[in-house]
């Protein structure tokens, strides 16, 4: 919808008048005088230049709405501020006095009791209400900046966006950080929701475990929606704070991460983005700022489910001041882990584990000669129980990738293991465009472990089936980073990038979000004010035109990605087991090199015969003429063919109603191909997963085959004990055709292996092979019959 339409229908009623006035601006942008009425304005020449007091005019006015939503929000923030402190010593209080209560029976009188709580739980619900329509009301009213200012400019040819960028930053409305706020909340929730008593555990969750399996499934968050799902969230799950007795931090939430991959043949990003059985990612990570001195080395193994067993992360820490010298080979696994013996803090076994994990990844750097090319950074908000993996959510936001490879003549990691020019300064503006990928949404990342058959919990159903978030289950930071920054290297992309230029936004899912308490379900904290259904269409209202969403084009890519991606949301689903995380002895890494994308069919290609129609028909001659000739013909054969096919009388189908989506993904009525045109030279790339028991089928039809060309080899041999002319005439024609369905599904088998083994989605299926067969089979009875008769029957009865 229009911006305009957005935000009147998204304000809040109590509020009204602390909005920006945009339709106010708007028609300033009509008039070239304020002060004029409406029947002046509308004689005024469309022509008319706007002049220097015009100017002046409009930025009083846009200072004065400024000053306006800048005031209102500051002052909201510290009433929130002053709310959640004065409710933090009420609930201080209170779980005082449940302490006191269960510690001596002299005091029980003295408890608190569920009402109190009760009261509190609504008076945090309330809290959380505020921040969700303070967050919004910032976020319709920055946007509302931008675009009037976009409209000034692009109508009146006055260039106020660099100028009025300063005075936005002298007047930060926008950039409140509420992590800091959504942490306090979410302590004083958890408090009064478990009355008092927290769970506890082990806040690292599964820092201090070296391996850990993780079915996950990935969404992306709009902008819009960051602080409405991170409050909607904390009323369900806790925010996992390593460090309780520490003030939050904005740094504590960084991470950071540097993948490694040979820049020849990029093995690593294309094993990853094919899914192949052992694929490897080798990355570094480390928690906050460039000041730690902890790197994590980590090493991801993705494993086929056919196999038995489960996709993998190991990683064992070292000081950052070692790194270099590990990734060279200078220092022995041994070095690394000789002061972890001597203070025994862990076993014999789990030190000989690590250390063995250790020289596989250092064996695996330096054989296949793997350098730093692809930097991930993002904040992490992880909401979770302590101690309890079995839901788990996390979400990312200001996503960004940046190089550290030292190719094209820039050495910006020199001989370190990465490069220091940058930290955690979001969003690195120090960096040339051509270094740096800006990630346009959060990403959420839901991890579950429950037993086979168990339903997610209903809220995380709701979640994520509703307009907050978008599936897509195979994103992954490090091969999105490496497809974007190297597109002249890269030539396999990941099949989220078609949908990278729709936005994602929804409309909004009825029932769901953050609700004050008393208030029934259709009350909403932003609900929206009516509307005069009057309303004229502003029809200079372009640059608002520009921001409706193509909803055909979004479902199109929707629907494309649900169908290939629904059996294996469901396989993650089905597999969601609660054992834990559990310690598995990886194998030596394969020598093998992985097969380069040549190899692969990838489902979505580029369209290369119009690209080589449009070439020839820059060229012209006669070369262009046959070219455009065949593509017509073949366009002819298709539609006449469909003709044909919907003519043929044949049974129709009963269509399947569709089934029950899952997390987010609908199921549909199965798997549809819809192929998108990728850039020119490029392959859109989606796993094609190949299971044993699909060679096993084709080793199985391979047999059958060779079993059916045995008996009419053994036929043949039957006719010769005949001796006439007949039987020998009658053996030839059933022996020929033995031979030729005997090399025909010898082909056919050979074929079809290779293809499974480069994974390709080829049409598997024969469709001319038993026809063909038939068919010879009824020539070579019809030869015996031809020569019977041709002869009088004679012998007929007796060879009978």
């Amino acid at each position: 919808m229009r911006f305009g339409q957005q935000l009147r229908s998204s304000l809040i009623k109590d509020w009204y008048h602390y909005y920006i006035s945009y339709d106010g601006l708007k028609d300033s942008l009509r008039s070239t005088n304020f002060t004029h009425t409406p029947a002046i304005q509308q004689g005024k020449h469309a022509d008319e230049e706007w002049s220097e007091d015009d100017e002046k005019r409009f930025v009083n006015k846009l200072e004065e709405e400024l000053d306006k939503v800048f005031t209102f929000q500051q002052v909201k923030s510290q009433e929130i501020i002053r709310r959640i402190n004065s409710t933090e010593k009420e609930v201080n209080e209170v779980i005082a006095r449940t302490q006191s209560a269960e510690q001596d029976e002299r005091t029980r009188a003295n408890a608190p009791s569920e009402d109190e709580y009760m009261l509190l739980e609504e008076d945090l619900s309330d809290i959380i209400a505020d921040v969700h329509d303070l967050a919004k009301f910032t976020q319709l009213n920055y946007t509302g900046f931008q675009k009037i200012i976009k409209k000034h400019d692009k109508q009146t040819h006055w260039h106020l966006k660099p100028v009025f960028a300063a005075r936005l930053n002298a007047r930060p409305f926008f950039k409140d950080d509420y992590d800091g706020t959504v942490v306090k909340l979410s302590r004083l929730y958890d408090l009064v929701r478990t009355r008092g008593s927290p769970i506890k555990g082990d806040s690292s969750a599964g820092g201090k475990q070296q391996n850990f399996v993780r079915q996950t499934t990935k969404y992306w968050v709009h902008p819009d929606n960051i602080t409405e799902l991170k409050l909607i969230i904390l009323k369900h799950l806790p925010v996992l704070v390593f460090n309780p007795s520490k003030e939050f931090e904005r740094k504590d939430s960084a991470i950071s991460s540097i993948y490694y991959d040979n820049t020849d043949t990029w093995e690593l990003y294309q094993g990853r983005l094919k899914k192949t059985e052992g694929a490897e990612a080798i990355r570094l990570r480390w928690y906050g700022g460039m000041e730690v001195d902890t790197i994590f080395v980590e090493r991801k193994t993705h494993r086929e489910d056919w196999t038995g067993e489960k996709s993998v992360k190991a990683r064992f820490s070292m000081k950052e001041k070692n790194i270099n010298a590990y990734m060279r080979g200078d220092m022995t696994t041994e070095q690394i882990f000789e002061k972890a013996r001597r203070e025994g803090k862990k076993s014999e076994k789990e030190i000989n584990e690590l250390e063995q994990l250790a020289k596989e990844i250092q064996f695996r750097v330096i054989d296949r000669k793997l350098v730093p090319v692809t930097r991930s950074f993002y904040n992490r908000t992880a909401f979770q129980l302590p101690g309890d993996a079995r839901v788990r959510v996390s979400l990312d936001t200001e996503l960004t990738m940046t190089r550290e490879d030292n190719m094209d003549g820039k050495r910006r990691t020199g001989d370190n293991w990465r490069r220091m020019d940058i930290g955690i300064d979001f969003p690195f503006s120090q960096l040339p465009p051509g270094d740096v990928e800006l990630f346009p949404y959060g990403v959420l990342e839901v991890k579950l472990q429950t037993a086979a058959g168990q339903d997610p919990p209903g809220w995380i159903r709701e979640l994520t089936a509703s307009h907050l978030v978008e599936a897509v289950p195979k994103f992954s930071k490090f091969i999105h980073g490496t497809a974007s920054m190297f597109p002249s290297r890269i030539n396999l992309l990941p099949f989220w990038m078609p949908q990278m230029d729709v936005d994602i936004r929804k409309p909004v899912s009825h029932n769901f979000g953050l609700m004050r308490p008393g208030h029934s379900t259709e009350t909403s904290t932003s609900a929206a004010l009516d509307e005069d259904s009057d309303e004229e269409l502003d029809l200079e209202d372009v640059e608002d035109a520009e921001d409706v969403e193509d909803d055909k084009n979004l479902q199109r890519l929707r629907d494309a990605r649900d169908a290939l991606e629904q059996h294996e949301q469901e396989r993650y689903l089905e597999q969601a087991n609660g054992n834990g995380n559990v310690l598995d002895e990886e194998e030596r890494m394969a020598h093998k090199p992985i097969a380069h994308a040549e190899e692969d069919y990838p489902l979505y290609d580029s369209d290369d015969e119009e690209e080589d129609l449009a070439a020839a028909k820059r060229v012209g001659g006669w070369s262009y003429r046959w070219k455009l000739s065949k593509k017509h013909a073949t366009l002819a054969g298709d539609k006449i063919l469909d003709v044909l096919k919907y003519a043929t009388p044949m049974p129709r189908p009963t269509q399947i109603p569709d089934r029950e989506g899952r997390m987010g993904i609908p199921a549909g009525r199965g798997v549809s191909e819809k192929r998108f045109k990728a850039p020119p030279g490029k392959k859109i790339h989606v796993p094609v997963r190949v299971e044993p028991k699909v060679s096993f089928a084709v080793e199985r039809t391979f047999l059958a085959w060779l079993e059916f060309s045995i008996i009419l080899g053994s036929i043949a041999a039957a006719l010769l004990n005949f001796g006439d002319d007949i039987s020998l005439a009658s053996a030839w024609a059933f022996t020929i055709i033995a031979v030729i369905a005997l090399f025909y599904s010898m082909g056919i088998y050979l074929w079809r292996v290779a293809n499974l083994k480069k994974r390709r989605a080829v049409n598997y299926h024969d469709k001319w092979g038993p026809s063909a067969l038939c068919a010879g089979l009824v020539v070579a009875v019809a030869i015996s019959f031809v020569f019977r008769f041709s002869k009088g029957g004679e012998g007929g009865l007796k060879g009978i």
